[in-house]
């Protein structure tokens, strides 16, 4: 009874420090991410205060006096101090105002919200192919050594390929030689927005496809030549029950890891893929802004961005503790 009372104690009380732990590790996280986004946000404003060129300026023309400038100025605050727009900045966001468009003349909010369910739309297509072809590829790349030189090939190329010249191929043959996709815009309706979205997700997701497929690839081969895989092989374990319980779970770390960094690097791509194929998603709007001198607007996208790294990797991170057997083991 002692020892069962003893055993069963100490289980509970295990369990309750495992919990603990991973409530300290996500607490941990949320705290980086969020201490990450506040200096990366103020990095920016800094950045766009001190940039050359006057918004005054740009917005006003050159035809404007200096009183009208002044007034100007002093309208949008920018005679203030650096940290104090800052913080009025912050303060704003925090209440769910990114402010005002100086170009457009309108609500931030209102200007980036369309764009951004496009450009979501478009990073969810490039995301699900990349996944789907980049994983299949590294696995095949991975187990068999008669078509790892043919994946090898295949990657070497997605990787050298740059998303514009990708844009151009695809628009040259499947838009423009075959007729089958739209050469430009997002479209009206979902299944219409997919069809328009359909070759630009491929040009977005070659480059990093390959990237996913290159660490799978290794992480599986490395996984199939451990001795507890051979040993597996040598007791007449079937190929498929190996590759499921053994290969693929262990290689999962390092996969995860790599697919998670690759989907948050599709947002900043999707910049170059808006401009090639004329998308009105918040990359074609990031540099129609910044060539403009619209700050609000630039500091909104921007922060986005920020944003999506940040939140990708403290998932990565989570990730990480959950599929580590070894930092499973510290919690215990």
């Amino acid at each position: 009874m002692s020892v069962l009372s003893a055993v069963s104690g100490r289980a509970p009380a295990r369990s309750v420090r495992s919990r603990a732990e991973t409530a300290r590790r996500a607490a941990i996280a949320l705290l980086g991410a969020v201490g990450t986004i506040l200096a990366s946000s103020f990095v920016i404003f800094v950045a766009m205060s001190h940039a050359p060129g006057d918004p005054v300026a740009q917005l006003l023309g050159p035809k404007a006096t200096d009183k009208a400038r002044a007034d100007k100025r002093a309208d949008l605050g920018l005679d203030d101090p650096v940290i104090v727009r800052y913080w009025d900045w912050l303060t704003g966001v925090l209440h769910g105002d990114l402010g005002t468009s100086t170009v457009f003349r309108q609500d931030v909010t209102g200007l980036i919200g369309p764009r951004l369910e496009t450009t979501l739309l478009l990073v969810a297509l490039a995301s699900a192919l990349m996944l789907t072809v980049g994983i299949s590829i590294g696995v095949i790349g991975g187990v068999s050594r008669r078509l790892r030189p043919v994946v090898s090939a295949i990657v070497g190329l997605g990787i050298s390929v740059p998303a514009f010249v990708a844009a151009g191929l695809l628009t040259s043959v499947f838009a423009v030689g075959l007729g089958w996709f739209p050469t430009f815009g997002a479209g009206d309706g979902l299944v219409d927005r997919i069809h328009h979205l359909v070759l630009p997700a491929i040009a977005l997701s070659i480059g990093y496809g390959a990237y996913v497929a290159q660490l799978t690839s290794a992480a599986v081969h490395e996984e199939s030549d451990k001795e507890h895989v051979q040993t597996s092989r040598g007791r007449g374990i079937p190929q498929r029950r190996i590759l499921r319980s053994h290969i693929l779970t262990n290689a999962a770390l390092p996969v995860t890891t790599a697919s998670g960094l690759a989907v948050a690097g599709l947002v900043t791509g999707a910049v170059v893929v808006e401009q090639a194929f004329a998308i009105d998603g918040i990359g074609s709007l990031l540099i129609k802004s910044i060539s403009s001198k619209d700050y609000a607007v630039v500091l909104a996208v921007s922060l986005i961005v920020v944003a999506v790294f940040v939140v990708m990797t403290t998932l990565i991170d989570l990730a990480q503790t959950l599929l580590d057997p070894r930092q499973r083991g510290e919690m215990r």
